[in-house]
């Protein structure tokens, strides 16, 4: 899968990010380190496989990896912080949150939280690396099943649909309606919907 050249003799963990882009909720991570005793056929970019193919995936990666974690950023969090520094701080809570602790980890892009291992960023490393690729199935896995149990709550906005990201639908929800909690108010859409609310 990879041309990456992995460090010897040390654990491997792979972090990876969902919902930068979004207008509402949290920015989630996840960090995975697989177990080379237990393969996990059909790893691949989160975005390149189905969202069948995905929700099958990720009770396989969670049951067969060596340790597995979620992090995340709250849209709070996302205000305050920006969405970047957010993002970073969730990867962060992601590999603390690994009951096992690696010894080296790559991260999905080209930015590198700071942690208390060595680590490397790997620009589209979801398609690289197959840690990253494990770990971005549980990430969107997770985020999407957010958006379902939100669009539970409030169904006139659609997140089942849009899992929250700008489309017509959701703009055009956030005029109508206004923004919620969830939403992000430092996003332009959401700040504009909030000043008409004035």
């Amino acid at each position: 899968m990879s041309d990456i050249i992995y460090p010897a003799n040390v654990l491997v963990a792979g972090v990876d990010e969902v919902g930068r882009g979004p207008l509402v909720g949290d920015v989630v991570t996840a960090a995975v380190i697989l177990d080379p005793c237990r393969p996990i056929p059909g790893l691949a970019d989160s975005k390149k496989i189905s969202e069948k193919k995905r929700e099958q995936l990720a009770p396989l990666i969670r049951e067969r990896a060596l340790a597995w974690a979620i992090g995340r950023c709250s849209p709070g969090e996302i205000d305050e912080l920006n969405i970047l520094h957010a993002t970073l701080l969730a990867m962060q809570r992601a590999v603390a949150a690994l009951g096992v602790q690696p010894g080296f980890v790559f991260i999905d892009g080209n930015r590198c939280p700071v942690l208390p291992m060595p680590a490397q960023a790997v620009v589209k490393g979801d398609s690289r690396v197959a840690e990253i690729s494990a770990a971005s199935i549980l990430a969107k896995v997770a985020r999407d099943q957010e958006m379902v149990a939100l669009d539970a709550r409030h169904p006139q906005y659609g997140f089942a649909r849009h899992k929250g990201y700008p489309t017509q639908e959701h703009l055009a929800a956030l005029a109508r309606f206004g923004a919620l909690p969830e939403h992000r108010r430092s996003f332009r859409p959401v700040a504009l919907a909030l000043a008409e609310e004035r």
